[in-house]
């Protein structure tokens, strides 16, 4: 495919004190790829100044388009907002925080002109980053690798670039409760990685503290696996049978030996396990028929503030 225009998507939330330097660093890549260029930043319902930073922007790059959110609706809808209004031929989706380093971008596009469809960056390294935290999101993908249907690539984040094929497929997806690594993944066509380095956090504060990772952990399982659904099943039939088999051991032993029924202590502690059991799954089947819930109301996913597209050419 003969790829003539590139937009690149930037959802920024609270994001005043990088975003300056976020932009010139990423206009001076795309000035050197030589292509029409289109840089979308969707305000996430920011409190800080972060939409009149885009809007200067604007006034003085030609190639910055921006969409301001009625409120906040999450990251994951503002990379859907962002696909659905992107222009051009290749889309990049990127963070404003400059630990993806837009440098990389030239790169990851030669790989799209090599045939590839999806040209995700992974990281070799993730600076900056607590050693919980690090743990915590590699056993993330490794549960996720085991149970989901298509396998989520480990250590890699948001940053990639699509071609137009991709980018329309992934419109045609309009879920509400939205794991976008997992539907990156599980539209499928030509996926290639490039590895890289990962920075710190260039300016600001993260805005995932650890409650809000345990929150996006238990919605990217729910969304992308109905793995706990089966898990309750056969654990269900697993303890059923140990009980049953308990059960006849105890009969068995009354009647030929004549003990009388004794170890109430245990039967408090194995009571107590499987009413912890099945409040565990009964919460995970709440999580699934709550989403159902939610997908059954086909409410819009974002209403906008305003929309204001960039000057190139459509």
């Amino acid at each position: 495919m003969n790829y003539k225009k590139i937009s690149v998507i930037v959802p920024v939330y609270n994001e005043k004190e990088v975003l300056p330097e976020f932009h010139k660093r990423l206009s001076l890549v795309l000035d050197s790829m030589g292509m029409e260029a289109e840089i979308l930043y969707i305000n996430d319902g920011s409190h800080d100044t972060t939409l009149e930073i885009v809007r200067d922007l604007g006034e003085k790059d030609k190639r910055v388009a921006f969409i301001d959110f009625s409120r906040n609706f999450g990251k994951e809808i503002a990379v859907t907002a962002g696909l659905d209004h992107a222009i051009g031929d290749a889309v990049v989706v990127i963070d404003a925080d400059l630990q993806d380093p837009p440098e990389l971008i030239p790169e990851l596009f030669k790989h799209l002109q090599a045939g590839e469809d999806v040209v995700y960056a992974q990281r070799t390294s993730r600076k900056g980053e607590t050693f919980f935290k690090k743990a915590s999101a590699a056993a993330f993908y490794r549960l996720m690798g085991q149970f989901g249907r298509t396998s989520i690539p480990q250590n890699t984040g948001d940053f990639r670039i699509l071609s137009r094929r991709a980018v329309d497929a992934l419109k045609q997806l309009r879920e509400h409760h939205r794991f976008m690594k997992g539907l990156f993944t599980w539209i499928g066509y030509r996926q290639k990685a490039v590895l890289y380095d990962r920075d710190p956090r260039h300016a600001g504060q993260t805005k995932w503290n650890y409650w809000k990772l345990w929150n996006f952990a238990i919605e990217g399982i729910t969304s992308y696996t109905v793995a706990p659904l089966k898990l309750a099943t056969y654990l269900g039939f697993f303890i059923a049978g140990l009980a049953f088999s308990y059960a006849v051991f105890i009969i068995i032993k009354t009647i030929l030996y004549h003990e009388t029924v004794k170890g109430y202590p245990s039967l408090v502690v194995i009571i107590l396990f499987l009413g912890g059991i099945q409040l565990i799954f009964i919460g995970f089947i709440g999580e699934y028929l709550g989403r159902t819930y939610n997908e059954s109301k086909r409410r819009p996913l974002y209403f906008l503030n305003e929309y204001h597209p960039s000057q190139i050419s459509k």
